[in-house]
């Protein structure tokens, strides 16, 4: 039975050890993906254009519900035969102006997932890159620790990589 007792604690101090060991290899680093993204001179550049596409979108709306509005004063004006048929006409526009809404939103939505999708794949590479340049053997993304040396901080980095490697 000392025997036993013996081997296993020797086993537990050899699996401690070679954990120890382990653990003194490891170089881990972070980076504040949110910052990166965000100052990424890519990102800036396709925010812009989004805000143009959604400014035009939103005047042509505006332009489309204008006409809505117009035609729906007419109609007091109007006798019974043509309300009808000005109604008719309205309820088309409604419904032309509903279905433009969600067909712009939705394509404004997806082109901005795409563009975010690619931004971050772009990221992801600098970062590895970086990481196999210097050894790290984890990155993390800073929102999933409660701290972190400054000294593994490679957020900076990583941005300047990113911006030097972005072609306009």
């Amino acid at each position: 039975m000392k025997v036993v007792k013996v081997l296993g604690l020797a086993v537990m101090f050899g699996l401690v050890a070679t954990g120890m060991s382990l653990a003194a290899d490891l170089k881990i680093g972070y980076v504040d993906l949110g910052k990166v993204f965000d100052n990424y001179q890519k990102t800036k550049e396709f925010d812009a254009v989004l805000q143009s596409e959604g400014e035009a979108f939103q005047k042509e709306r505006d332009g489309m519900v204008q006409k809505i509005q117009d035609a729906q004063s007419k109609l007091a004006l109007m006798n019974d035969t043509q309300k009808a048929a000005m109604q008719a006409d309205i309820e088309n526009q409604k419904n032309e102006v509903v279905a433009y809404d969600r067909e712009k939103r939705a394509e404004l939505a997806k082109k901005r997932d795409d563009k975010v999708k690619e931004i971050l794949s772009e990221i992801q590479g600098i970062v590895t890159t970086i990481a196999k340049n210097e050894g790290y053997t984890y990155v993390l993304n800073d929102r999933v620790m409660i701290f972190g040396d400054p000294q593994y901080n490679i957020t900076d980095e990583v941005m300047k990589n990113l911006n030097d490697s972005y072609k306009k």
